[in-house]
């Protein structure tokens, strides 16, 4: 990207709302729940998250991408109503603290065909191009390498952190982030205002439009796998620990798979993980602050997802991370038997061979610590005290 003639970037909702619509000659961006947080993000990301030329960039292309597939997906609707026929039936959700294992779980369970599982390039570009073809190359997926490859050469650090695969299976937060209601947007930069207006509002237009873009994800796995059976979604992400009263409003039957790790080696490594990401975007910036933020937003999840959980409890098993690592076979067993399903021969050769080629040591080793980001283990510790003692013995 250095060699690249990199625009004079301006963030204006309104002209991003102009140039998305006039790119795609459409006009509808669907529910207008977006356009608070919308205005909130692109005010933020003008005035306060200090962007540098590629930082200013990426985002403004991110955003704009975001508001082309809302326009995608209002139109495919309109066109092929029965989208919203598609029913999301008790879809199973990994849900704990990052870092405590819920990617590998995830792609390791998604390699099960039973499952439907959103893929990276999926997430990226849920609304198909307006030309798209199921027998044919999706063109999402070239993109998506090509994005892959370009956020690596920013900074290769990040393969240490998170494998990232374009056909590997990854978060609905990337899918939330087509509603603005997600942290995504805070991962990659400081944006103190978007951050306090998503924590001050209702979440439930976001978790709404997830469902939207499942159904549509639906519809277009079985026109391009030609199984028009309701498989099970199987979703992941930590960001649901923030907002668990609103996905279980938007899927009452969800079964939640939680995942548990201690804080004390988990919130480092995100830090590490974000901070690795803020510098791609800006020239100066505070290890510390992202500690800060994002030591604090988790420590508010959990308590949140505890909260809500001891109302759902029968909807929910708890899994260690050293337990998925010593006992991989035990662990799915458990988790088989909490969905009602059978593990298959089929598969368990797919798992296996997944862990194979998979291997954690076969990655770069992702080195920090705790004080990089300003942390001493009594601080984690008392900070998320409430949490360590109740889930003591998974950590």
């Amino acid at each position: 990207m250095n060699d690249v003639q990199i625009p004079t970037i301006e963030f204006d909702a309104n002209k991003l709302l102009a140039q998305a619509s006039a790119d795609l000659g459409l006009n509808d961006f669907g529910d207008q729940s977006f356009r608070e947080p919308f205005e909130v993000l692109v005010n933020a990301l003008e005035t306060e998250a200090k962007l540098n030329q590629i930082g200013r960039f990426v985002q403004h292309e991110r955003v704009l991408n975001t508001l082309k597939n809302r326009l995608r997906l209002a139109e495919y609707v309109r066109l092929y109503p029965e989208i919203l026929e598609e029913q999301i039936a008790a879809p199973a959700v990994i849900v704990g603290l990052p870092r405590t294992g819920t990617t590998m779980l995830h792609r390791v369970l998604a390699s099960d065909k039973r499952f439907f599982a959103p893929l990276w390039y999926e997430v990226r570009n849920p609304a198909p191009f307006m030309d798209w073809n199921p027998t044919e190359t999706d063109q999402r997926l070239i993109l998506a390498e090509a994005e892959v490859a370009a956020l690596l050469e920013a900074n290769p650090e990040i393969a240490a952190i998170h494998p990232m695969d374009p056909l590997g299976a990854d978060e609905d937060i990337l899918l939330l982030e087509h509603s603005f209601f997600s942290t995504v947007p805070n991962a990659f930069c400081n944006l103190p205002s978007y951050q306090q207006w998503l924590f001050s509002h209702s979440n439930q237009p976001g978790y709404d439009y997830l469902k939207l873009l499942l159904q549509c994800l639906q519809w277009q796995k079985k026109k391009t796998s030609g199984n028009t059976q309701n498989l099970k979604w199987l979703l992941k992400t930590p960001h649901h620990l923030h907002f668990l009263d609103c996905l279980f409003t938007t899927f009452p039957d969800a079964q939640i798979i939680s995942t548990h790790r201690d804080p004390v080696d988990t919130i480092p490594s995100i830090s590490s993980f974000n901070y690795n990401l803020w510098i791609t975007q800006a020239d100066k910036v505070d290890p510390y602050l992202v500690g800060e933020q994002w030591a604090g937003m988790f420590s508010r999840g959990l308590r949140h997802a505890m909260h809500v959980r001891e109302d759902h409890i029968a909807q929910f098993i708890d899994l260690s991370f050293k337990e998925l690592l010593a006992e991989p076979i035990a662990s799915s067993k458990r988790i088989y038997d909490f969905l009602d399903m059978e593990i298959t021969d089929a598969a368990s050769d797919a798992m296996q061979q997944h862990r194979n080629e998979n291997q954690r040591d076969l990655r770069p080793a992702h080195n920090y610590s705790l004080s990089d980001f300003g942390f001493s283990k009594r601080g984690i510790e008392e900070q998320f005290r409430e949490y360590r003692e109740a889930f003591a013995r998974f950590i």
